[in-house]
């Protein structure tokens, strides 16, 4: 058992509650713009692209702050940069940085960042924990249904592994050990932490799910034309489905 005090739960616990409505949003939102990347390898390098910046950023900022106490976060096994970065060649190819530059919600984020930075940089803490949180929970289960789309649909080639660097942490790392690490260590720092700090993390928590339903309402998912065409394919994938279970159950079930 983890060896924490109420007290200590408490404070992830406090920071979910308060950001329970903007993190629906945010479901909602991954969902509705991602679940289109299922079938379209180019809507979901998007998605992969507005991230891109915030966890360069992020990892960055670790190693500036490694001394204090955003260094006591488990962070080692979980960067991402690199992975980011060839996810976006395999989809994009090698010479995607060329003419790229960050759109203006991403913009707008990164100025969040550098702001709180240079003002209260333990703030970055709810930052953090957020999205490599989210990265470890909902990024996983996006791509078990983006998998799982694409071996049963007529449409798409057979899916391979690659692409899919961002969500594997590697076999010797436990997706809930990594999580609650990092849980454990959010919950062990707070405790060090005076009340105006705990309620300035919990407040910054709330613009972290502001700032990345921004960057996600950014997503391009293309022309109606595609969103027909993906509405098509789903369709026939589950009227298939249906036939395969009436005969099932007509005939074999019976």
């Amino acid at each position: 058992m983890p060896d924490m005090t109420d007290e200590e739960e408490n404070f992830c616990k406090k920071m979910a509650k308060a950001t329970r409505g903007r993190h629906a949003v945010s479901d909602a939102l991954v969902n509705a713009k991602l679940a289109f990347g299922f079938l379209d390898d180019s809507v979901w390098a998007d998605g992969l692209l507005v991230f891109y910046e915030i966890f360069r950023y992020l990892e960055g900022a670790m190693i500036r702050l490694k001394n204090t106490k955003i260094g006591l976060l488990p962070l080692s096994e979980l960067q991402r940069t690199e992975a980011f970065e060839r996810d976006l060649d395999h989809y994009l190819g090698k010479e995607w940085r060329k003419n790229y530059s960050p759109r203006d919600s991403v913009a707008k984020y990164l100025m969040r960042l550098r702001e709180v930075e240079d003002t209260d940089p333990t703030l970055l803490m709810a930052y953090i924990y957020h999205l490599y949180m989210g990265l470890l929970s909902g990024g996983l289960i996006l791509r078990k249904k983006r998998q799982l789309m694409q071996k049963i649909s007529p449409f798409k080639a057979p899916a391979t592994s690659d692409g899919n660097n961002v969500t594997d942490f590697g076999e010797q790392n436990s997706i809930f050990q990594l999580k609650h690490d990092l849980r454990e260590s959010m919950n062990r720092i707070a405790k060090t932490l005076d009340e105006d700090t705990k309620n300035k993390l919990i407040e910054e928590s709330k613009i972290v799910f502001e700032l990345n339903n921004e960057i996600i309402r950014s997503v391009q998912t293309h022309s109606s034309a595609f969103e027909f065409s993906f509405v098509r394919q789903v369709i026939l994938v589950l009227v298939v489905l249906t036939i395969v279970l009436t005969i099932l159950f007509k005939y074999v079930l019976r």
